[in-house]
């Protein structure tokens, strides 16, 4: 707690030094991005094991709230790219370290010139979205009840389920790690070593981070120009739309047939978005909590409560590349089409 209060109250003391704040700009981009992954690739997996449910998820992201998170995460993740790629640049040539802070100028530069033609993109979607749901209003198209939207407490009732799954992991891991401070006789308020020789795994985790880092810069890019700029959230459960990567057209008009028909499309007899999505999975989900572990490292210094967290990480990707990669294999059919149509219409 007290390196929080440090790096708080430090950041705030530089007043405006470039490379302290892109270090900050970086850990909470990266934090948001994290928790958007936890609930992302969850939900995701309901289109083939829930149908229902990733409707109803589906419905809350259309919300106005989830709109604006919307707009953050895309800012979050441009800006945590370019910035990884600047990391891992003068890494790469440490004799241009003294050029970092005009490197961190021209990062923020370069995220703010990219993403004001996507805000721009992603908003003429909002805008679409709203103006057809009034004209359809207006002329008794859809019923009032129809055109509504989540509101904010159904959003926190649904999301809270969340909440309690990622504070559930780490209160049993704490008490897993107390008792084995209890077996093993350590003491509850010891402080972890706070030097150490890296390890040969810490060498391998700093080179996949920079590595990783530039497989997923194509990778997420894509993803985010397909689902959140060329189409979006809005578009995943229109009648007759065209499903983005595809040749297909969504004739439930369910956010179910739009994951399933992109799953499903198959070039030279490959599923490429199957594909896409699972290295996609996999280098983002280790990425991401490798970089939490990092984060937690910095700040907890208690040993039974740093090895809880640890613990905690180290599941909570695993479960989530088990459940990302089940659902990738059992895909989405037909069935799942007709159970999301039916929870629409209730």
């Amino acid at each position: 707690m007290a390196t929080l209060v440090t790096t708080i109250t430090e950041t705030l003391r530089y007043r405006g030094k470039i490379g302290q704040w892109s270090w900050v700009f970086h850990r909470l981009s990266g934090l948001g991005i994290v928790f958007f992954i936890y609930i992302h690739i969850i939900d995701t997996s309901w289109a083939a094991f829930y149908p229902s449910l990733y409707e109803k998820a589906i419905f809350e992201y259309q919300s106005p709230l989830f709109t604006i998170g919307e707009f953050a995460i895309v800012a979050a993740v441009f800006y945590h790219a370019i910035n990884g790629y600047r990391i891992i640049y003068l890494d790469w040539r440490p004799e241009l370290w003294h050029l970092q802070q005009k490197a961190a100028v021209l990062v923020f530069a370069v995220v703010a010139i990219l993403l004001i033609p996507v805000f721009g993109l992603m908003m003429g979607h909002v805008v679409k979205h709203y103006e057809e749901v009034e004209i359809a209003s207006l002329g008794a198209l859809i019923s009032a009840e129809d055109s509504e939207v989540a509101t904010i407490e159904e959003i926190v009732t649904n999301q809270i389920q969340f909440a309690i799954g990622l504070f559930g992991t780490v209160a049993v891991a704490l008490v897993l790690s107390f008792a084995m401070a209890a077996i093993n006789n350590e003491q509850t308020g010891e402080a972890k070593s706070a030097f150490k020789r890296p390890s040969q795994l810490d060498i391998w985790f700093w080179k996949f981070m920079r590595v990783s880092g530039l497989l997923i810069l194509p990778l997420v890019f894509g993803h985010l120009a397909m689902m959140h700029v060329l189409q979006g959230v809005f578009d995943m459960t229109v009648v007759g739309a065209p499903i983005v990567g595809t040749d297909a057209i969504n004739d439930t008009g369910t956010a179910v047939e739009f994951v399933g028909e992109r799953w499903n499309y198959l070039v030279a007899g490959v599923a490429v978005w199957r594909l896409y999505d699972g290295a996609l999975l996999g280098l983002i989900v280790i990425h991401g909590f490798y970089g939490l572990y990092l984060v937690t490292n910095d700040y907890v210094h208690n040993k039974v409560v740093n090895r809880a967290l640890t613990w905690s990480i180290i599941f909570g990707a695993g479960v989530l590349i088990l459940v990302g990669s089940a659902a990738l294999i059992a895909g989405v059919d037909e069935t799942a089409y007709a159970i999301a149509t039916e929870a629409m219409l209730k």
